[in-house]
């Protein structure tokens, strides 16, 4: 089983599971390591709280890695919801806290849920993607606050049509255009399978995107699951091995101190 390099437990706003259940349920499958990854969403204009208290979330974990070292490798993780103008703020928590990988997400646009149906209204599908696309791009910018951008394609969860009438060739200049700066940077993507389960019958990023990112030269690729419930965790993980596989990959990667790790397929 491929290690879970995105899930999510009680210290995430959106999610009630101890971090123990999701840590028994990667054991169950043998998973030889995983990496937690909380939200924190800050400064955002939301009914769910996003953020979590970086003191009390890493010396947690710290703890559950001493505690579980002998049965699974625990990575350190955080996912963060970016926003160009908190750059400063980023900085100053990444120095503070010896995270093992960090994802960077577009979750927010100008501090709002681009989730929620008010994102999409008096404007057409299409239009609502390419916003979504543009301030995915301008977050990839910010070199220092991430190590691979996170499901890039999120959006698509969340539009009045899903996927019936996207696919990556519409939107090819700017997907190209995130997926080189994304490599410029020295950083990666994550192959997100929560799309299987979340209706719209592909990972985020679609294959089509991952197999892009292969082509201009992208190496580095961790895989997750999005996991709010311990009974998602490592979810369609055979699925992604074998599209990373068909994409042009021989192996995923994992992080360490917020270096990658290649591991073979």
């Amino acid at each position: 089983m491929l290690p879970d390099y995105h899930f999510h437990t009680e210290f995430s706003g959106d999610s009630t599971t101890p971090v123990r259940s999701q840590i028994e349920r990667a054991i169950a499958l043998h998973m030889d390591s995983l990496c937690v990854t909380d939200h924190h969403d800050y400064d955002v204009d939301s009914p769910i709280d996003f953020t979590l208290d970086p003191e009390i979330y890493f010396n947690t974990m710290c703890q559950l890695r001493e505690e579980y070292k002998e049965r699974i490798d625990l990575r350190i993780g955080i996912e963060l919801g970016l926003q160009p103008h908190l750059k400063q703020y980023y900085d100053q928590l990444l120095k503070r806290y010896d995270f093992d990988y960090v994802i960077g997400s577009t979750h927010f646009i100008n501090r709002k849920d681009a989730a929620y149906p008010e994102f999409f209204e008096g404007r057409t599908e299409e239009e609502a993607y390419l916003q979504y696309f543009e301030a995915t791009l301008d977050n990839v910018k910010l070199k220092d606050a991430y190590d691979a951008a996170g499901h890039i394609d999120y959006i698509v969860r969340y539009g009045p049509n899903k996927a019936a009438y996207y696919n990556y060739h519409a939107y090819q200049d700017i997907i190209d255009e995130i997926l080189k700066t994304v490599i410029e940077m020295g950083k990666g993507i994550e192959l997100n399978t929560a799309g299987y389960r979340k209706g719209i019958g592909q990972s985020n990023p679609s294959g089509d995107i991952i197999k892009r990112y292969r082509e201009l030269g992208g190496e580095i690729i961790t895989v997750g699951s999005d996991a709010h419930i311990p009974e998602d965790l490592g979810a369609d993980f055979q699925t992604a091995r074998e599209l990373l596989k068909r994409c042009g990959f021989s192996y995923y990667t994992e992080f360490s101190r917020r270096k990658p790790e290649f591991k073979p397929l």
